[in-house]
């Protein structure tokens, strides 16, 4: 019988999110809650096995809401899925009785790991705890997932060179999605803007990678698989940040282009999910987006058009 799983989390991409990472477990999601208060009700009333709770949580707080629901339903295990990674809080957790602790930076990795975990009645908490001894998680500062629908090619490959050049000149490391005839005329727009385009790439701090690779390891039959795309997407941006000298904001950007081929073979709802992919690990990761496309592909496909536009803080034409 599979593990009966209620899902809590005030960001509702995240539930989704989370929720597809349970069923690829083979787990079954009974429920979702948003604030603290709705989790330890849906707790009374469907007893599930396992709860998925955020600790930053409105109404009630996370930490609360596992006391509570400890006492009205002490056969359910508490798994806490939180950005904040503070020493002191993950021990507070433990000692409510949560079986475990991950980093939501860590999901995509560590949530199915902590499910079997469980299953086998151990206890389970990310690699990484952040804040060192009793000091919190600094607040996440905001970022920026942006779209720009260009006219032509040219126009998209000047707005990714005006995009990286005041990347690399805010001392963030960028990483670059691209065709490979885009990816060349970049670095060239970039040399003569008189950026040392051959020392970046030495350092990590400029990255760029072929779309269609990019789109192959993360594509799962005609859909875009979450679990694939969180490992490869977070891995470059893992390293990239490791370059970067920044000590304020993202310390990553990425300008990335829709894969040509997706656009081609008229394949737009999947673009549509790769954007919402997109910003939730920009969210979660912490790291600012600049995606192009061309707007000749949504001539008659405005609906797609607007579905795309909603799942960014700004969008451009050129």
């Amino acid at each position: 019988m599979p593990l009966r799983i209620l899902v809590v989390d005030d960001y509702e991409p995240i539930r989704r999110y989370l929720c597809s990472t349970v069923e690829q477990a083979e787990c079954q999601v009974i429920g979702e809650a948003s604030d603290g208060l709705e989790a330890v009700q849906k707790a009374v009333t469907l007893q599930p096995d396992l709860v998925l709770l955020d600790v930053h949580l409105p109404k009630l707080n996370g930490l609360e809401a596992a006391r509570q629901i400890h006492q009205i339903a002490p056969l359910t295990k508490i798994l806490f899925i939180s950005q904040e990674f503070s020493l002191h809080v993950v021990e507070a957790a433990l000692r409510l009785g949560a079986v475990g602790y991950v980093d939501k930076l860590r999901v995509h990795r560590d949530l199915q790991r902590a499910i079997d975990a469980i299953l086998k009645g151990q206890y389970f908490v990310s690699g990484v705890v952040r804040g060192g001894f009793g000091q919190t998680a600094i607040d996440k500062p905001p970022i920026r997932h942006e779209v720009q629908f260009c006219s032509d090619d040219a126009v998209l490959r000047e707005s990714f060179i005006d995009f990286i050049t005041e990347t690399l000149r805010s001392d963030k490391a960028c990483i670059v999605v691209a065709g490979e005839s885009h990816r060349a005329g970049i670095l060239q727009g970039l040399r003569a803007k008189n950026l040392d385009v051959s020392g970046a790439v030495e350092r990590g701090t400029l990255v760029s990678v072929d779309v269609a690779e990019i789109l192959s390891m993360v594509m799962l039959k005609e859909s875009v698989d979450p679990l694939r795309f969180f490992d490869v997407v977070s891995g470059l941006v893992e390293t990239a940040g490791k370059a970067a000298t920044t000590e304020r904001g993202p310390l990553v950007a990425v300008c990335r282009e829709c894969p040509p081929a997706m656009l081609a073979e008229g394949k737009l709802a999947q673009a549509v999910q790769l954007e919402k992919l997109w910003d939730l690990i920009a969210y979660l990761t912490v790291f600012d987006v600049l995606c192009g496309y061309a707007l000749r592909r949504f001539e008659k496909h405005q609906s797609i058009f607007r579905g795309i536009c909603a799942q960014h803080s700004a969008v451009h034409s050129r």
